[in-house]
């Protein structure tokens, strides 16, 4: 056990790998940034991830284990109140926009008593999602067929992967699939060579989505390819 804090605080904190248990004299509310970070609070498992939050009360046991780096903002507070008992909810939006130093860590661990609590649920492991359609780009990623890997019906899902992502499933498939094609692009394809791989028709339809997306088209992409060799 630690000493007991006089007053809630703030920090961003990464996790990557495997934590052992440990417990400590004050609370902790993790607020999922990026990835996912798996836990074991006395025995039970839970997760937080970039749509969830995540109370740790003081001196309950935890273990930490992230398979790919994991940030969380941490806010560390005296125990008591609302922080009595584990409990995941919905973080409010404007505690991920503002950074640390300018977040008011004693009015969030205030307002957490009235935050939504979230059910336990099953979690969406984009690992799996990004690894299937890098092994097959060019394949029809539907909505449903990504719902299927996790588990979930389509409508389900989607709600989920948007408010984990912040993106719609297709818009996300997208980006996916235009990251591919710049990486065959730097490598020396041509642009039909390239637009067949990730799932596009002609090339024309690959180079209008580059513009449209990110604002510039094959020319810039070997341009960059260039620079780094």
């Amino acid at each position: 056990m630690d000493r007991r804090l006089e007053h809630a605080q703030a920090s961003l904190r990464r996790y990557a790998g495997e934590y052992p248990a440990h417990a400590h004299g004050h609370a902790q509310v993790l607020v999922g940034l990026q990835g996912c970070l798996e836990l074991e609070l006395d025995g039970h498992a839970a997760f937080v991830d970039a749509a969830s939050a995540l109370i740790v009360p003081a001196g309950v046991s935890h273990a930490f284990l992230a398979d790919t780096p994991a940030r969380m903002l941490v806010i560390d507070a005296p125990p008591g109140g609302a922080l009595q008992r584990v409990r995941r909810f919905v973080p409010p939006p404007h505690w991920k926009a503002q950074p640390p130093d300018v977040l008011d860590a004693e009015a969030a661990i205030a307002a957490v008593g009235g935050t939504a609590t979230l059910l336990q649920r099953r979690r969406i492991d984009l690992m799996v999602l990004e690894a299937a359609v890098a092994a097959a780009p060019a394949q029809d990623w539907s909505t449903p067929r990504l719902a299927g890997l996790c588990f979930l019906s389509p409508q389900r899902f989607h709600a989920r992967f948007t408010e984990l992502s912040g993106l719609t499933p297709a818009a996300w498939v997208r980006r996916c699939r235009l990251d591919a094609a710049e990486r065959l692009i730097r490598a020396g394809l041509s642009l039909d060579a390239a637009a067949l791989q990730v799932g596009y028709a002609t090339a024309s339809a690959l180079a209008f989505a580059l513009r449209r997306e990110r604002g510039y088209g094959a020319r810039a992409v070997r341009a960059r390819r260039n620079l780094q060799t």
